[in-house]
């Protein structure tokens, strides 16, 4: 960890008007976590790890995130329910509301970098009100050394100020609490939140922009690794699907956890110098490298402790988005250069509650892009209140929230990236067996992680060539056999030993993909629309 004495000790912030704050810059997290259990309402595990509340917000919010309309993205970002536009004027006024609140206040200040490869590399500055906040930037982004913080010239600002709250008929937001882009004065602007994700998805979401608009790269909600040989596996899924735990393997190093950009020169890489993992009912046996990386550095985010200290990693009375981050090196495994050449196999995970989908399948290019664009999981009954059957979650891209382009610019350059590199893609299906949620069980961890490394090492192809089945109700290749798994497994329809309910319930599911690709043709290639389950039977 590093120390508070910097090369530069001190910094202003008068060009957002802040003249009157002290100003905490770079200070090392053993520090930060001191300021914030003596006065920001931190605790501490029997371990010594810092556990904060994020207060009223223990996710994102999606619909209180805006992009500032003009020259820059008026004509390039996907505008909708997911890319809500907001007026220049109307960001410049509540961004000096928000400097006006903060000014006076005592501030923590990191400069920082995202993307590991330098020749993507964004140089940061972040701003926040509150400790725990700049000890998760501290975790989350690339720590810079200290001849790299010397006249260090920020790029990109994020402005964060949980306890400013917005008045919507004024600030011309949705409620009290916003996350902005502004991609000409190139600030992220989050306010009336401290779920420390908006910081996160902030810088994230301006990646997903940057890197395809300007920099032919493409940007991915993915975790990645890499085995000895050199040969890099890609993981996309949405939260819940087991990309930081199928990406946390302890035969092959770790590239990174969440986002990363695929470069013209088949390179991928990492965008964070941190992992930011689900704890929700975390299980040392089953997760020992996360489990272990919960020490003193790491910040646990809305965990309720028992008397003796230590976590109740079942309670969910805050939350179920139950969440830890730390830094990369807190798992022993890792590439340490973040950067990872060569990808062969690419897995879309999805946990699908309807229990319909093969435990693993391979994928045409086609097929693959459709996926990609459908990004299909879903809700099981219990997470919300109201929902008693399994509930069809699309997200395109797996991470829909974070991507300001349209979704076929993301798919079209994922398949172009397969066709040039010969990446194998196969669909993962980390959800239900035997039947749907309720009726079946959840998919045994061991069992995909074994189609997993076949997949990898080739025996999956190899035992299967020629025998694939096809799936009658989505198309795809169905392997008939995998080392280290039993038959019966691989195939969804055995597994429920009722036929008539597996088609009824597939025949559902298949109407829900279909349906909800309807927004998108227009725009997709027939190659894409092919690649889509049969429309008709």
């Amino acid at each position: 960890m590093h120390s508070n004495t910097s090369k530069t000790q001190s910094i202003a912030l008068s060009e957002w008007g802040i003249k009157n704050s002290k100003i905490n810059y770079q200070l090392s997290p053993e520090v930060l976590q001191k300021i914030s259990v003596e006065s920001y309402s931190g605790k501490e595990t029997d371990n010594g790890t810092l556990v904060i509340d994020t207060g009223e917000f223990t996710g994102r919010s999606p619909m209180d995130r805006f992009i500032v309309k003009d020259k820059v993205t008026e004509d390039k970002v996907w505008w909708g329910a997911i890319n809500l536009p907001f007026e220049t004027d109307k960001f410049d006024a509540l961004l000096s509301k928000v400097t006006s609140y903060l000014d006076g206040k005592e501030l923590f200040v990191r400069d920082a970098f995202a993307c590991a490869h330098k020749g993507y590399r964004l140089k940061l500055r972040v701003i926040n009100e509150y400790p725990w906040s700049n000890m998760f930037a501290y975790n989350m982004f690339i720590r810079p050394t200290e001849d790299e913080l010397e006249g260090f010239d920020a790029e990109w600002t994020v402005i964060n100020a949980p306890g400013f709250m917005a008045v919507p008929d004024q600030d011309g937001t949705r409620q009290h609490n916003f996350a902005i882009l502004n991609f000409t004065r190139k600030i992220a602007l989050i306010g009336g939140t401290g779920y420390t994700g908006e910081i996160k998805k902030g810088i994230f979401s301006a990646l997903n922009f940057i890197l395809p608009v300007f920099k032919n790269t493409l940007p991915m909600h993915c975790s990645a690794n890499e085995g000895k040989d050199g040969n890099t596996a890609i993981f996309f899924g949405l939260s819940g699907t087991g990309k930081t735990t199928l990406s946390t393997d302890p035969n092959r190093s770790l590239i990174g956890d969440d986002e990363h950009g695929w470069t013209e020169d088949n390179e991928v890489f990492n965008f964070e110098g941190g992992c930011y993992a689900k704890v929700i009912n975390l299980d040392p046996d089953g997760e020992p490298e996360i489990y272990n990386a919960i020490k003193p550095g790491a910040v646990l985010e809305n965990v309720i402790l028992n008397e003796d200290k230590s976590v109740d990693f079942e309670d969910t009375t805050i939350t179920q988005n139950t969440r830890v981050s730390y830094p990369i090196d807190y798992i022993e495994n890792i590439k340490e250069s973040s950067i990872g050449k060569n990808p062969k196999n690419i897995f879309f995970l999805t946990a699908d509650a309807f229990g319909v989908l093969p435990p693993i399948s391979k994928l045409t290019p086609g097929q693959a892009a459709y996926h990609f664009i459908s990004g299909y999981t879903a809700k099981v009954a219990g997470t919300e209140t109201g929902v008693t059957e399994p509930v069809p979650s699309f997200s395109a891209c797996f991470g829909a929230p974070f991507m300001p382009l349209h979704p076929t610019t993301y798919a079209e350059m994922l398949s172009k990236k397969m066709k040039e590199s010969s990446v194998k893609v196969w669909l993962v299906n980390t959800g239900w067996t035997g039947g749907p949620y309720g009726v079946g069980s959840r998919m045994k961890l061991k069992y995909t992680r074994a189609m997993i490394t076949a997949a990898i090492d080739g025996s999956l192809e190899e035992a299967n060539k020629g025998v694939y089945r096809k799936h009658s109700m989505f198309g795809m290749a169905v392997p008939i056999t995998c080392p280290n798994v039993p038959p019966k497994v691989l195939s969804p329809r055995e597994s429920w030993n009722n036929d008539k309910g597996y088609y009824e319930t597939a025949e559902k599911l298949r109407q829900f993909f279909i349906n909800n690709f309807k927004k998108f043709e227009e725009q997709a290639s027939e190659e894409i629309l092919a690649g889509g389950p049969p429309r008709k039977l």
